[in-house]
């Protein structure tokens, strides 16, 4: 005869102690399962954090670093450079360190994203957007640019989420939206009404670029595009694209002048923090928080680059630009203390 086989009892609560239902194996097993795709991983980077929790933070990173690059721009303008060389040292560096992910990838499709979406996320997010956001700049004054391209991305960000996404906008999130613009015009002060009668001009090139960066946060999450994926795909064609025409027509000249410490310096801050960390901060706050959440933390870019403004260029902010920034900081918590509601 042949032994019977015990059935062990099971007990009720293994599915409880199973990987999947513990939040930080949950997330270790996807991440080591989950392939190559264009789509968003279902787990979390942070997977011990909620994904609300998880979004605060990539969104945070990503404003920061944006704060830098303002900051820093403005240095590179004041050192001689202008917008066409920040945007070659921002995508020449950014896409000569993504070349080899992408190349470990299916370069056929592009990391995942395919060529027509990434073509689109370029237009979008790459070289462009710096060029017409910094050509603005040529018609308005700095505080223009900053309320109504911020401005821009934070209103439209949530407008085009709203219909296209079908997020809901509460009324915590309406009066933060309201109290967000109200810091941004505090944080410039009586900037914001100079300029002359060429201005308008650049308020178009702003609202245009913020308008591009709002169109660009609404698809990355409309297409669960990888973040991973999507900033070496700007890098990368940005690269291609943009970097021969522009040995080509402006020149390294302005880059030779600078010096070889100053252009290491900030294809480092443009090029590695602003062209790769802060793309791929704000993909996986769009993932956790949605389009409309994500779309709010640039609004703190600028209240970021008058406190870097200190050890950088030894600018001390004013009590009202201080108020702005606490303003602003106000209307962002009240934005996003809410994920059903709000």
């Amino acid at each position: 005869m042949v032994p019977s086989r015990r059935t062990l009892p099971v007990r009720h609560d293994a599915a409880r102690r199973s990987p999947e239902h513990v939040p930080c194996a949950q997330g270790t097993k996807a991440m080591l399962s989950s392939p190559a795709t264009n789509q968003l991983p279902a787990f979390s980077c942070l997977p011990c954090l909620t994904r609300d929790q998880e979004g605060y933070i990539w969104g945070a990173i990503a404003a920061l670093i944006w704060g830098g690059f303002f900051a820093y721009s403005r240095l590179g303008i004041e050192a001689g450079l202008n917008a066409a060389d920040l945007a070659f040292l921002r995508y020449g560096t950014a896409g000569a360190l993504m070349l080899p992910w992408l190349l470990r990838r299916d370069v056929r499709s592009l990391g995942g994203v395919g060529w027509l979406r990434g073509a689109v996320f370029a237009l979008l997010a790459g070289p462009l957007f710096v060029l017409v956001s910094a050509a603005g700049f040529a018609f308005a004054p700095l505080a223009h640019g900053a309320v109504i391209q911020l401005g821009t991305v934070t209103l439209m960000g949530t407008v085009l989420a709203r219909a296209f996404l079908d997020e809901r906008v509460g009324i915590m999130r309406a009066i933060g939206l309201a109290v967000i613009v109200a810091g941004l015009a505090i944080t410039v002060g009586p900037g914001l009404l100079d300029g002359g009668s060429q201005a308008w001009k650049g308020d178009l090139l702003f609202a245009g670029a913020g308008l591009m960066w709002a169109l660009f946060t609404l698809l990355q999450h409309r297409w669960s595009a990888d973040p991973m994926a999507t900033t070496a795909a700007i890098s990368v064609l940005s690269l291609l694209v943009y970097a021969p025409a522009y040995l080509l027509i402006r020149g390294p000249q302005a880059l030779i002048a600078a010096g070889p410490f100053m252009v290491m310096e900030f294809a480092i801050v443009l090029g590695v923090f602003s062209g790769i960390v802060s793309l791929f901060a704000f993909g996986r706050a769009v993932s956790c928080l949605g389009a409309a959440r994500a779309s709010l933390f640039p609004a703190l870019a600028p209240g970021v680059a008058i406190l870097l403004g200190v050890p950088l260029a030894g600018e001390m902010p004013t009590l009202t630009q201080v108020a702005g920034v606490v303003v602003l900081t106000a209307g962002l918590m009240l934005s996003i203390r809410q994920r059903s509601a709000g």
